[in-house]
């Protein structure tokens, strides 16, 4: 069964499994802590060991973007966005690139059903929880700093467990398809042998 998800996983990079982030009653703490991370704007510079590494990496994940954002510039500008706010929530990059495979096949201006928008589908909920209702969701780095503080927010709430924190990433806690699919675009299409930071 698994295989068998991995390969469609592979099979079909442009279908999107955006789902509904669901709103979740928090505490005033982690809300505090939730809206400082989005507030946190530092610009975007990537986080490697190295200028070796981080043009080992721009080169092999713009190789396999060029199908989906033909233009160099703005998926060098995606990149160094994804590993930044990555590494900045402390997250791989490839995980990150492997989850906006699979909620909206890297189209910027995606929205779901339910009203997620963007690259990581980050529901609109969050900028009023946040106490940052004028944040443009459609904008990479915003899109990318909430998605990538909820996931670390996730977890964290699930002691780490990748499955149950993208579960209820997409709104689809105890639901295996979605977590495997991005599993597989992560540890498939996304993998990468080098240093990532």
């Amino acid at each position: 069964m698994r295989r068998a998800l991995v390969l469609s996983a592979l099979l079909l990079p442009l279908q999107a499994w955006a789902g509904a982030q669901l709103y979740e009653p928090l505490s005033d703490s982690v809300v505090t802590q939730l809206a400082a991370a989005v507030a946190d704007q530092a610009p975007p510079v990537f986080n490697f060991r190295n200028a070796g590494d981080a043009h080992k990496w721009v080169h092999a994940m713009s190789e396999r973007l060029r199908r989906r954002i033909p233009d160099r510039k703005e998926r060098i500008e995606l990149l160094k966005a994804v590993q930044h706010e990555a590494t900045r929530a402390g997250l791989d990059p490839q995980l990150v690139l492997g989850l906006i495979d699979i909620e909206s096949g890297f189209r910027k201006y995606a929205t779901s059903i339910a009203g997620a928008r963007g690259y990581m589908q980050v529901m609109p909920f969050w900028t009023k929880l946040l106490k940052r209702p004028g944040d443009n969701l459609y904008r990479l780095r915003i899109n990318l700093r909430y998605g990538c503080v909820i996931l670390r927010h996730y977890l964290d709430r699930e002691n780490g467990d990748f499955f149950r924190a993208l579960g209820r990433y997409n709104g689809s806690l105890g639901k295996p398809e979605y977590p495997n699919l991005v599993w597989a675009a992560w540890r498939g299409r996304w993998q990468y042998g080098g240093a990532t930071n």
